[in-house]
């Protein structure tokens, strides 16, 4: 299954039936007087959060969504059918936001939250409604109004206590299925997880918390390089960051030049990110090579101000002391704590990845351009 976490579609709710003109002109009723009934309103677009559902796709196929129309009003005091209301499902933790005003209209973060996302229109009135003394045969009746039309933004993010971030083939995904029940791709070569993972992890009778596997993120990622800012934006709910670095032989790279190179692309999309409460901790302890750099490897980073764990979520080394310091820092960062004005980003091109079936349409006519 494709992992599709932000579309554009476009929502037209049901016009109102036009009102009616008629008369009555029964033998037994000379002076029925005017009988045209009301058009009935249209149908709304209601969107619905649902735990079943974890991704967009649907929408990947579905860009264009009409509710039904109103019917017109009829003779003899009779009113139009309403058009039925439309009502689609999304997954929990979807943000809907309006591009024409670029407003967020609501935050579906709970199981079955509900949002009029296009209200249809009020049938019009029928000539029974405009009778008076001075005019008992009005030959008048209103016009439906036009149901409400949207372009819309759809952008999923995980709703997840603890974000799992660094460089890729560091072990995130190792760890996820160490202390979860989650179970991701796992192998020896860069970026094996393509999309993000969630995991509950357990200390015991009513202490669990929501950990995300996001996907490698390295140089460049907030301009779109490597998964880019893709998966980046998922990392906004996150109340706390687990960063995990390693020092694999054979690997061009170095645990403090991988820390700041994270950093600086946390800030570069969004500062309030670099700020947030982050574990770091040193990954594959159980490697020989590890064992020997760890403790010049933590001085380095103490000199930072940074305190540095080790782990080896393989053969689970470390993982409960990790697991016990990141309850501690979701006790200290409440939920309340995350209040921030939220942000709409717009859609930027990104590079062609791994899998080309997480390239949406909008990506692909980019490429194309280019």
């Amino acid at each position: 299954m494709q992992f599709v976490d932000q579309v554009s579609i476009e929502v037209r709710a049901g016009n109102g039936g036009d009102g009616c003109v008629a008369f009555r002109r029964e033998a037994h009723n000379p002076l029925g007087g005017p009988s045209g009934g009301d058009g009935g309103r249209g149908g709304d677009i209601v969107l619905e959060a649902q735990t079943r559902l974890s991704t967009l796709l649907d929408f990947r196929y579905r860009r264009e969504i009409v509710a039904e129309r109103g019917e017109h009003g009829r003779g003899k005091d009779q009113y139009g059918k309403a058009g039925k209301d439309v009502v689609i499902a999304v997954p929990v933790g979807t943000q809907v936001w309006d591009e024409a005003t670029a407003t967020l209209l609501a935050d579906l973060d709970r199981d079955g939250a509900r949002l009029v996302v296009a209200k249809g229109g009020a049938g019009g009135r029928g000539n029974m409604h405009f009778a008076t003394p001075w005019d008992r045969s009005p030959r008048k009746a209103e016009p439906g109004v036009l149901g409400q039309e949207r372009r819309l933004r759809l952008e999923l993010k995980l709703l997840a206590d603890v974000g799992v971030v660094g460089y890729p083939n560091v072990g995130k995904s190792t760890f996820i299925a160490a202390v979860s029940k989650a179970r991701p791709k796992i192998a020896d070569y860069p970026f094996t997880t393509l999309v993000p993972n969630l995991g509950v992890a357990s200390l015991g009778l009513e202490r669990s918390f929501v950990i995300a596997d996001i996907p490698g993120i390295i140089e460049g990622a907030s301009e779109g390089a490597g998964l880019g800012l893709r998966f980046l934006r998922h990392v906004e709910r996150c109340r706390v960051l687990l960063h995990v670095v390693s020092d694999d032989p054979g690997e061009d790279r170095e645990p403090l030049h991988d820390y700041d190179v994270l950093m600086r692309e946390l800030e570069t999309f969004d500062a309030e990110l670099a700020t947030r409460p982050m574990l770091v901790v040193y990954g594959k302890s159980d490697l020989h090579e590890s064992r020997e750099t760890f403790d010049d490897v933590a001085a380095r980073f103490a000199e930072r101000g940074v305190r540095l764990l080790r782990m080896s979520a393989a053969t689970h080394e470390g993982v409960h002391d990790v697991l016990i310091e990141l309850e501690r820092l979701l006790l200290a960062n409440p939920v309340s704590s995350m209040k921030r004005e939220p942000k709409m980003r717009p859609i930027r091109p990104e590079r062609r990845q791994v899998d080309e079936e997480f390239e949406d349409e909008d990506e692909e006519s980019s490429d194309d351009e280019e």
